[in-house]
């Protein structure tokens, strides 16, 4: 059944494990006093923070386009995990400020059996989650779904650095690696933070397809490239790409006889569209037509000035 979810409904569901685990690792840190428990808590109202916003952002990626946006909506989803991106740093920041406090002011660590089969049992539920997100995430290509998947992953691992530190902790008697755990959770989170950030950034900015997807579109256009006594009678160049959201788009020009009648040079760029779009899932191609010994140049420094 959830192989059909959509991204909209895995992040409803994602919210709602958020405030699950906010209950659980919130009361393991109440039973405890660990400020390593403390941290993963505060970690999952970002979680939760997170969820929603996505929601939000690809409800807005799905409207169709219309007369103010009329390449769609698209890019929303980087939002999305740019604000994730925001949050994470932010609860970085703030587990920092409670190793400090705990530095000044220490407390012993109590119950942390109890402690530590709630941060298990909650991790447990954002690993089943983040797999099955990161599923979904790739077979609807969302930005905004995988953000919040790999962010419930990395709060899998940071649970795990938690809970590593705590059984030392008790083990060894040194109530300070309660702390170090804290820090690691902190600085662990905050790489996720600024990796989120620095990919939403780039797809605002329009950057171009990974290199795998532009092998595909050369692959493609070179099956339609034809040869007459060893020079090229139809020909491909100018090939730009870029990526907004779940979609993809190129650019390129097709250059072919200038004797071909309309209609047939229409037909070849239909096959040439059909074929990319088939090969590339979410693409969609611009096609402009010139004659065999017409140049663009309008991408020359010279132009620019």
């Amino acid at each position: 059944m959830t192989a059909d979810w959509q991204p909209s409904q895995w992040l409803k569901v994602s919210a709602g494990v958020a405030l699950v685990t906010i209950i659980l690792k919130t009361l393991a840190w109440w039973i405890t006093g660990s400020v390593a428990l403390l941290s993963d808590a505060m970690e999952s109202f970002v979680n939760l923070a997170g969820a929603m916003f996505a929601w939000r952002m690809v409800v807005v990626a799905a409207q169709p386009a219309d007369d103010d946006h009329p390449y769609g909506h698209h890019k929303a989803e980087y939002f999305s995990s740019g604000f994730e991106g925001i949050l994470i740093l932010g609860a970085a920041l703030g587990i920092i400020w409670s190793t400090v406090d705990r530095w000044i002011h220490p407390q012993p660590l109590v119950s942390l059996d109890i402690g530590i089969a709630l941060s298990i049992l909650s991790s447990a539920f954002n690993g089943f989650l983040a797999w099955g997100m990161l599923r979904s995430a790739r077979r609807f290509r969302s930005k905004a779904l995988e953000g919040d998947a790999r962010h419930l992953i990395t709060d899998v691992w940071t649970s795990a650095g938690v809970v590593v530190g705590l059984i030392l902790a008790e083990v060894t008697g040194w109530w300070w690696l309660d702390l170090v755990a804290a820090v690691a959770v902190a600085l662990n989170i905050a790489r996720e933070g600024v990796s989120l950030i620095w990919e939403s950034s780039q797809g605002l900015m329009d950057e171009a397809v990974d290199a795998a997807t532009l092998d595909r579109i050369h692959s493609v256009l070179d099956d339609f490239v034809l040869t007459r006594n060893g020079h090229p009678i139809l020909r491909f160049d100018h090939i730009y790409t870029r990526r907004a959201g779940n979609r993809c788009f190129v650019d390129v020009h097709m250059h072919l006889p200038g004797m071909w009648s309309l209609q047939r040079a229409a037909a070849v760029r239909i096959s040439v569209e059909q074929a990319l779009m088939s090969s590339v899932p979410g693409l969609r191609a611009t096609i402009q037509l010139l004659p065999s010994n017409v140049e663009a140049h309008f991408d020359d420094m010279q132009d620019i000035r």
